[in-house]
């Protein structure tokens, strides 16, 4: 049955499961966020409706012991403190991806997202203390600082709809460097009573989890062990031990599958396949599961249960705040409540949006945004939405009718800047289509993901030569999935500004006469035959063997003979290994794989989705043309 979803869904499970991780991580923050939203009426609704029950609930105590040693904490902390290590587990792991996989990979571009993201909480910490200076509420600032860029995600999803992908994956490489400082806020200034023994001894758990990481040890035991030790050596030592999680996440690699290393999982199978024994089973599963980076593994398993149970959690624990006409009319006017509202609504988008600029211009164009000016300030503005860091920093910071305050403050900046984010892409959309492309998108180079260009010269090409946009795949005529991709790329060769290229990549350990059928079609190229030879091989994957091969060949009216002797001698396995060797730099190991305008398309390759992908590429293009 999941083969069949998978068939229908032009994607294979691997696919599905681990090729697009910063899209898999956009999708489940955008779908988590309704959870969260639910949670936090509720949160209000029991507040309201029954406020002793919904303060004794959360105030139950909670002991764990071992020997004389205990950990005795209220239910609303073991939350705090100790489930929502594993979100910023989540934290780290995507900060550490985008370092390894995504644009920061290229360290130039870590610059303007750091620069926007100090400016980002500290402008508004500035305007919070302007409004709280010399006041009891000053020494809670940090609560004015950190974007929820789960939330975000989700409410861009809403507000911002049919906004590129490119936006969102600019508000999340802006904002881990939020989520980064803010955790070290956390354990900075809102620590109290620090003990040097257990501090001591929680660095060096750290540093040993370190040592496990560079020196690739995948005993998950040993992490677990020393990742609890950590976290239970800070919350003794009076550092919030949320930090361990950020720390973790930090240090799992993460990196894309390399062709060998799935081809020796395969090998591991078949030798299981052949003699289905315990020591066998092991073997392949071990090797089956180390070719997927320790990053993606661990986002695999956490990311779900932290959006979708631990956040939302979180929010049914913390939002309550009872609400009444006199304490709305102290809010109202309170300078915490309008510290934190202020700070997040103009500090938030004023600070990205000015740093930006100020960036831009000062290395003359060199290092820019990733997108236009429109999804800048979009970014901006939702970035105003600050709610799981900054509740859990008013919980520490704050108590009574002080947290209450800051709990109104911070669920206004939520609606204020839904509303603004929702006003500015509103406006972009009535742009004109060039004008509106330029303010979403821009005119920053993009990253290159394929490393050896289109070659009119050596490559088989369709389509117009001086097409906008060229999509490039790396196929396998025994791949079933690329044979279910030909009729669609063939409906997206309508466009006439498109430029299609065929590379080989045949996954030989799985595709055991994928490797002939590429020298067949290059053999048919050498007669000026080579998409004829495509089609049919293609069409007919089932039916791959020698005679069958020879046939095709008598079928189009080549010399059957010569083809046969040149595919005997291996006249065209160099060039198939060039292929090859392309989609190995390239970072390809599985097929189909498809590159527009030199970026890798991840996700389905259905038509619509292919065709979006082209939509913008085009747009993109004619922004530089233009």
């Amino acid at each position: 049955m999941a083969e069949l979803a998978g068939l229908l869904s032009g994607r294979t499970d691997w696919r599905r499961g681990f090729a697009a991780p910063l899209r898999a991580f956009l999708r489940t923050e955008a779908g988590s966020s309704g959870v969260l939203a639910g949670a936090i009426v509720v949160a209000l609704l029991w507040a309201n409706v029954a406020p002793h029950a919904y303060d004794g609930v959360w105030a139950t105590d909670l002991s764990i012991g071992l020997g004389h040693q205990e950990i005795s904490l209220d239910l609303r902390e073991w939350i705090n403190s100790g489930l929502m290590t594993l979100f910023f587990l989540v934290v780290g792991l995507e900060a550490r991806r985008e370092f390894d996989l995504g644009d920061l990979r290229e360290r130039t571009r870590f610059v303007l997202p750091m620069l926007a993201g100090i400016a980002g909480m500290g402008l508004p910490v500035l305007i919070y203390l302007a409004f709280n200076a010399g006041g009891p509420g000053a020494h809670g600032w940090g609560v004015a600082m950190s974007t929820d860029t789960a939330l975000a995600l989700g409410l861009l999803a809403l507000v911002g709809r049919g906004v590129p992908d490119r936006v969102r994956v600019f508000l999340l490489t802006v904002f881990v460097v939020d989520d980064l400082l803010a955790l070290v806020v956390i354990a900075v200034v809102y620590s109290a009573d620090i003990k040097p023994i257990p501090l001591v001894l929680a660095i060096a758990a750290f540093a040993l989890v370190l040592t496990l990481a560079i020196f690739r040890v995948r005993a998950a035991w040993a992490y677990v062990i020393l990742g609890v030790l950590m976290w239970a050596a800070l919350l003794k030592s009076g550092v919030d031990p949320v930090v361990a999680g950020l720390a973790i996440g930090l240090t799992a690699p993460a990196y894309s599958p390399g062709r060998e290393e799935l081809e020796q999982a395969t090998g591991l199978f078949r030798l299981f396949r052949e003699q289905p024994t315990p020591e066998l089973a092991r073997s392949a599963t071990v090797g089956l599961t180390t070719t997927i980076s320790p990053n993606e593994r661990l986002q695999y398993l956490y990311h779900p249960w932290t959006s979708y149970l631990i956040v939302p959690l979180f929010g049914l624990a913390n939002a309550g705040v009872t609400i009444d006409a006199a304490f709305l009319g102290r809010a109202c006017t309170s300078p915490i409540t309008l510290g934190i509202i202020v700070g997040y609504v103009v500090g938030k988008p004023l600070a990205v949006t000015s740093v930006s600029w100020l960036v831009e211009r000062a290395t003359g164009g060199r290092i820019r945004p990733g997108v236009g000016w429109a999804a800048v300030a979009g970014s901006g503005t939702i970035a105003g939405i600050g709610f799981t860091v900054s509740l859990l920093i008013a919980t520490i910071a704050f108590s009574g009718d002080q947290l209450a305050e800051a709990k109104v403050g911070l669920l206004s900046a939520v609606i204020v800047a839904s509303a603004l984010t929702w006003a500015v892409f509103r406006a972009a959309k009535l742009l004109s289509p060039p004008k509106k492309a330029l303010a979403l998108l821009g005119n920053a180079e993009q990253l290159v993901d394929l490393t050896d260009p289109v070659d009119p010269e050596r490559d088989h090409i369709r389509g117009p030569a001086d097409a906008s946009v060229t999509l490039v795949e790396y196929g396998d005529f025994e791949c079933p999935y690329c044979g279910m991709a030909e009729p669609i790329v063939r409906d997206l060769l309508q466009d006439d500004d498109l430029r299609y290229v065929w590379r080989h990549l045949p996954l030989s350990d799985v595709h055991p006469r994928a490797q002939i059928a590429a020298e067949v079609a290059e053999a048919a190229a050498a007669q000026g035959a080579f998409w004829e030879m495509h089609d049919l091989l293609l069409a007919n994957q089932e039916n791959l063997q020698p005679k069958d091969l020879v046939g095709y060949a008598e079928r189009l009216g080549l010399d059957a003979n010569r083809l046969h002797d040149e595919v005997k001698r291996h006249v065209a396995a160099a060039r198939v290994a060039q292929d090859v060797e392309s989609a190995d730099t390239s970072g390809v190991s599985g097929t189909p794989t498809f590159f527009v305008n030199g970026q890798r398309h991840y996700g389905a390759y259905d038509v619509d989705t292919l065709k979006a992908a082209i939509k913008v590429a085009r747009a993109r293009a004619k922004i530089g043309n233009g």
